[in-house]
């Protein structure tokens, strides 16, 4: 399960990055491709941040 997420998220960044290269391309507002790509990273290091922490006893 654990895997499907991790190459869902890697999907979602490639999608994101496309996008924003359209954006640097003037085809798609940059401002809306910007923060898709940012959101998509930050929730791919968060997630990856999260599996390993230690909750305590």
């Amino acid at each position: 399960m654990k895997k499907v997420q991790v190459s869902l998220m890697l999907l979602f960044i490639l999608i994101a990055f496309f996008f924003n290269i359209l954006g640097l391309m003037d085809l798609v507002s940059i401002f809306i491709t910007a923060p898709i790509l940012f959101i998509s990273l930050l929730i791919f290091i968060i997630y990856l941040n999260e599996r390993n922490r230690f909750r305590g006893f």
